[in-house]
């Protein structure tokens, strides 16, 4: 063997998880905690992080925009879910309350097929608008071409 050679160990690595990954652990038990405490919590962390540290407090707030923590919109599903309480005694005002909101519900959802169609419509007028400005691009250099016979 050679007296000159240099020998290096590398420690080996047990399973204990790395800086990062606790890390990122750690991150995300703080997101489910506050996540379960509901949106007043994310605003006191959010204010707190910009009182002690402004770019935590920023990467808060843009985090809570982009998953629609902000918003509230995190729990809404497409369709539509009722949130009232149950039955008030009254069986009038129920009946009321759900004819109510049976037709706001039906409403609802004509107002959105009738978006959809409006921009559908937007749409092919665009598109026939388009195809129309470019057979006129064409139509004069076909005219100028000499035809052959």
């Amino acid at each position: 063997m050679d007296q000159g050679a240099t020998t290096y160990y590398y420690p080996v690595r047990d399973d204990r998880p790395g800086l990062i990954s606790r890390f990122k652990q750690g991150l995300i038990r703080a997101r489910d905690w506050l996540d379960e405490k509901g949106r007043p919590a994310w605003i006191a962390t959010m204010i707190a992080a910009f009182i002690f540290v402004w770019p935590v407090g920023l990467a808060i707030l843009f985090y809570m925009i982009g998953s629609n923590r902000m918003t509230g919109c995190a729990n809404r599903r497409k369709g539509s879910v009722r949130r009232y309480s149950g039955r008030t005694g009254n069986s009038a005002f129920d009946a009321y309350r759900e004819e109510t909101l049976k037709r706001l519900e039906d409403e609802h959802e004509e107002f959105m097929s009738f978006l959809t169609r409006l921009r559908e419509a937007r749409d092919k007028a665009e598109f026939d608008q388009f195809m129309s400005d470019r057979r006129d691009r064409r139509q004069p250099e076909d005219s100028d071409a000499p035809s052959q016979a």
